[in-house]
């Protein structure tokens, strides 16, 4: 079979089988499509299908074929988060920054420290650590690893749930946000090399002039350019990004971060969101799963995840219930709020990503946050679901959110 031929029978396999699995196993409610998808690049990875039928894999997976399908997913994800840097609304989040601010801070701080501390415990055995880590730097990225909410995928839940557009969802889409750029600028910052520090520091301030003009000119364009425009800058902020050493993703999020999301019409904008997710991020998921590795055994692995996902769910519920009694919250809205703020899928999946990209963690580490990213995403709806249904209405604003 040709390049082409083969390329076209793995493109077959990534959109057939989670397809197959998630209509056939009528998955829905426990595993959404998108989470189906990641577990099917996993399961074709070389972890599993490699391992237990390596010709069929070394047949559909050559070099040219995953080169080819790597550039389609690298387009896909900086979609995917630009996307997710335009929905972020930071005006309803300083209209409410006292609320939004002290449980964000919660939602975030808890299961980044218990995250760190699983890190510093998988610090005490090798393989774990990239070789282009300081200590400090894989503690703090599993730390925020465990800490990270998917904002895309929790608004494609809360609209499963029929929450988005209720008091509560608003809320948590402001808490969500906050919490997105502290993620990103800790991100920057574990990703800082001091060699090229002239380049970083460069980028940033060219980007911050650039913008300036960028936004003038936007707000002056039709929207029909605003569209084609928003891909341009995309690119190039990618671009500018991965030159100064800060990675092409860092700079996809503040490209989609300096937009304002009322220069797109909302239908649109989730039109957009949803297609990116149904055309071409199954091939990011693929090829996330061709990276990873289980050669420290499966055991280790999976005793890893389970390390993290403790820290990840328990550290995200117990900040949680924490601002909820700072907050005078109605009973049973902190745990409604701490599932579902406890989602990660895939900002998680492009964080470990990063890291890995920058020998951070190792493809075991990288396997293991995959694993705990697949369960945490898992447990959101029957959880949720359980407790909305449980209530006799759904939660509305707080008091003090009111005042804030």
């Amino acid at each position: 079979m040709s390049t082409t031929e083969v390329f076209l029978l793995a493109m077959l396999l990534i959109f057939s089988l989670p397809w197959l699995v998630w209509r056939l196993g009528r998955t829905d409610h426990l595993a959404p499509l998108v989470v189906v998808q990641i577990l099917a690049g996993i399961l074709l990875g070389p972890g599993v299908l490699g391992r237990w039928f390596p010709d069929a894999y070394g047949f559909v997976f050559t070099p040219q074929v995953v080169q080819s399908l790597n550039g389609i997913a690298w387009w896909a994800v900086m979609l995917f988060v630009m996307i997710a840097g335009i929905e972020l609304d930071l005006k309803a989040t300083w209209a409410h920054r006292r609320e939004s601010g002290i449980t964000a801070g919660l939602a975030l701080g808890v299961p980044l420290v218990l995250g760190c501390l699983a890190a510093m415990l998988m610090l005490a055995f090798p393989g774990w650590k990239g070789g282009g880590a300081h200590h400090w730097q894989f503690v703090v990225g599993i730390g925020m690893a465990c800490a990270v909410t998917a904002l895309p995928i929790l608004i494609l839940l809360m609209e499963k749930l029929d929450i988005l557009r209720q008091p509560m969802g608003q809320r948590i889409l402001r808490y969500a946000s906050l919490d997105d750029i502290l993620i990103w600028g800790v991100l920057a910052l574990i990703l800082m090399d001091w060699t090229r520090v002239g380049k970083q520091l460069g980028f940033l301030l060219g980007f911050a002039v650039v913008t300036f003009a960028f936004r003038r000119l936007m707000a002056r364009l039709p929207e029909t350019d605003r569209w084609y425009l928003a891909l341009v800058w995309l690119a190039l902020c990618s671009l500018g990004a991965d030159w100064a050493g800060l990675h092409f993703m860092v700079g996809a999020f503040l490209a989609g971060a300096v937009m304002d999301a009322h220069w797109f019409n909302q239908e649109r904008m989730d039109s957009l969101r949803h297609h990116v997710l149904l055309v071409i991020m199954p091939v990011f998921f693929l090829s996330t799963g061709l990276r990873t590795n289980w050669s420290m055994g499966g055991g280790e692995v999976i005793a890893a995840a389970a390390l993290l996902l403790v820290a990840s769910v328990g550290g995200k519920l117990l900040g949680v219930h924490a601002a909820g009694r700072m907050l005078g919250w109605a009973p049973g809205e902190s745990r409604v709020i701490g599932w579902l703020l406890q989602t990660k899928a895939l900002i998680m999946i492009i964080f470990a990503n990063i890291l890995l990209d920058k020998r951070i963690i190792t493809d075991a580490s990288f396997t293991a946050l995959l694993l705990m990213a697949v369960v945490s995403t898992m447990l959101t709806l029957p959880m949720v679901t359980r407790r909305l249904f449980g209530q006799p209405e759904r939660p509305s604003e707080p008091s003090a959110a009111r005042h804030s």
